[in-house]
């Protein structure tokens, strides 16, 4: 039996409003019986950050969590990411983008109406935009006949937006593509691409090589807190829904039903939900369907594939394509890379959003 140490203060799904130094840091001691791999570091103490390292002789007193330890990704993460995913449409991004002045709009809007007696008597606001439309027997303000439709654009475009994902989704599920068939091969922290064979409805125009890390698994991440289900959940985490899956973030508790857009019911997720903790290479143009390429890493030397309940660093090649009815698509493929020793460590981790119009 193999004993090491992982200590963990994984982001939250939004980390943004979130002090690192008010989420509690996990430290057990993991028990397992496959080896750990070469001590790394990714972060550092007062903020997000993640370490896996050997046993010190005054760490006995840590609590013990026992868990698989695996080169190779976990079922549910070849099951949720690898092959082909849709490309949610820019209007999410662009919805979410226009949440905030809409609503800085509509607050100012009642702010001014509040303010208009005295407004109007200084002559700063003029009397035909000021007062109430009195509509049955209620007054409205003038002015929200203005800001109100503002506010409700980003609703609309979401709307549109998933319409038109839930349409690219049935369109996919009605006539499915056919993997690409590669072939990788590693050399220190570039990786050789070759593209086999390309389906022949597919133009592919860019790869790169990324890295992060998987969200912990939620029975462990309580575990290691001393907490049990149905009680306060974990840092980060959301109740569990008692409900069917409908995307990985809610049957976990980590993306409260948001890190993707609208999905559909289907037995694999076509909207590729986003890593928290991410770094890539450069992205690398694909003159040609088929042809040998070198994808660069990150430019931080990350650690090599490794698997656990808590700490999970994956691999993975991106493809960015055109289907030949315009759909933008991704392929992802994970890649296996070996330990590598003596790995300097990461001074900040690489935090990115929950939810895929951000990213």
């Amino acid at each position: 039996m193999f004993r090491s140490v992982q200590r963990l203060r994984y982001p939250p799904f939004e980390h943004a409003s979130m002090d690192p130094l008010g989420v509690s840091m996990i430290e057990v001691v993991v028990e397992s019986e496959q080896k750990p791999p070469p001590a790394f570091s990714i972060g550092h103490d007062e903020d997000w950050n993640v370490e896996w390292r050997s046993l010190m002789p005054n760490e006995d007193d840590l609590p013990s969590l026992t868990c698989e330890i695996s080169r190779e990704p976990f079922e549910f993460i070849t099951r949720t990411r690898n092959g082909w995913y849709i490309e949610p449409d820019p209007l999410h991004s662009l919805a979410r983008r226009a949440i905030r002045p809409a609503v800085v709009i509509i607050i100012f809007s009642l702010l001014i109406h509040s303010l208009e007696p005295g407004l109007v008597a200084s002559g700063l606001l003029s009397e035909s935009i000021a007062g109430s439309y009195r509509i049955g027997p209620l007054d409205y303000p003038k002015l929200l006949f203005f800001s109100f439709p503002l506010f409700i654009v980003p609703i609309i475009f979401r709307i549109i937006a998933n319409l038109r994902d839930i349409r690219r989704q049935n369109r996919y599920i009605s006539s499915p593509l056919d993997d690409i068939l590669t072939t990788v091969e590693i050399e220190g922290n570039t990786l050789d691409l070759l593209l086999q064979q390309v389906p022949v409805d597919v133009i592919t125009q860019k790869a790169r090589l990324q890295v992060g890390m998987i969200v912990p698994e939620r029975e462990k991440m309580l575990e290691a807190l001393g907490r049990e289900e149905g009680r306060q959940s974990a840092p980060g985490m959301s109740t569990r829904l008692p409900d069917r899956r409908i995307t990985a973030g809610e049957e976990l508790g980590t993306g409260v039903g948001e890190s993707i857009p609208l999905a559909i019911e289907h037995p694999r997720l076509l909207l590729l939900e986003p890593l928290r903790v991410m770094d890539w290479g450069e992205w690398v143009d694909l003159d040609i369907s088929s042809g040998r390429y070198s994808l660069p890493g990150p430019r931080q030397i990350w650690p090599g594939s490794i698997y656990s309940a808590l700490i999970a660093i994956h691999w993975e090649i991106v493809i960015d394509a055109v289907r030949d009815d315009g759909t933008r698509m991704k392929w992802i493929k994970p890649v296996l890379v070996n330990d590598r020793e003596r790995l300097d460590s990461i001074p900040v981790m690489p935090v990115r959003s929950g939810r895929v119009e951000s990213n």
